[in-house]
């Protein structure tokens, strides 16, 4: 199969894509919002208010205001303390996502441009990339996170800032997501292609999203056609 539509590079979204930890992040949360607020976090408030947001946005939900810039740091650097003290209490349980090395050592060995375009925060950042090797595959330059410098997803510009700085149109670039809102930001932004991971949200409402091409499971059903590659044999 060819490639059609041009596509040349990938944007993931990190945590549910490459990274399956939303686990870790919602008893951080938990945890962390009982202590601001005496009660912690439901399944439904982890759904509608945590996944695909911004801290920024979160916090302002948990504590019932616009923090300011002094006050933001603070808070969130409190919960992603707790996500990182989980993080490396689950030893060597904390590692990528079912077939994100051997995908992305794909895209290496095909020289496919590859970004990444996150919500978390620099320190968080930093953490990735010491505990999980990132710089394997990725330029420091080409992964794109939350400097709180624009409205977080659905709004479109994290995805916009990552096709520029792979020096594409966003037209040309297939992005990978697995939150609503983080789908929605993809195709606000225009991307080429829109693939969901049914990591963290049902396959069916992926579907059902405006713009999405595939749902899979995880990243070994990557459909490698949008780059006219045939799929590897499943085993």
């Amino acid at each position: 199969m060819t490639n059609e539509r041009n596509l040349g590079a990938v944007i993931f979204d990190f945590n549910g894509v490459l990274l399956w930890d939303n686990p870790l992040h919602e008893e951080a949360w938990r945890r962390f919002s009982a202590q601001l607020r005496g009660t912690p976090m439901s399944l439904d408030e982890m759904r509608t208010e945590v996944h695909g947001r911004t801290n920024r946005d979160i916090l302002t939900y948990v504590i019932g205001h616009t923090p300011d810039e002094a006050e933001l740091h603070e808070l969130a650097e409190g919960k992603e303390g707790f996500y990182r003290r989980l993080a490396l209490e689950s030893g060597d349980a904390y590692h990528l996502a079912p077939g994100a090395v051997e995908f992305l050592d794909f895209l290496v060995a095909h020289n496919i441009p590859r970004a990444i375009a996150t919500s978390s925060p620099a320190s968080n950042v930093t953490f990735f990339i010491e505990q999980l090797n990132l710089l394997r595959w990725f330029d420091e330059a080409d992964i794109i996170y939350d400097e709180g410098r624009y409205p977080g997803k659905p709004a479109p510009f994290i995805y916009l800032e990552a096709a520029g700085q792979l020096g594409l149109p966003p037209e040309r670039c297939v992005v990978v997501e697995d939150a609503i809102r983080g789908i929605e930001a993809a195709y606000n932004a225009g991307a080429g292609a829109i693939v969901g991971v049914s990591s963290t949200t049902s396959a069916a409402d992926l579907a059902a999203l405006p713009g999405v091409d595939a749902v899979i499971p995880d990243l070994t059903r990557f459909p490698r056609e949008l780059f006219g590659h045939p799929q590897p044999a499943q085993t």
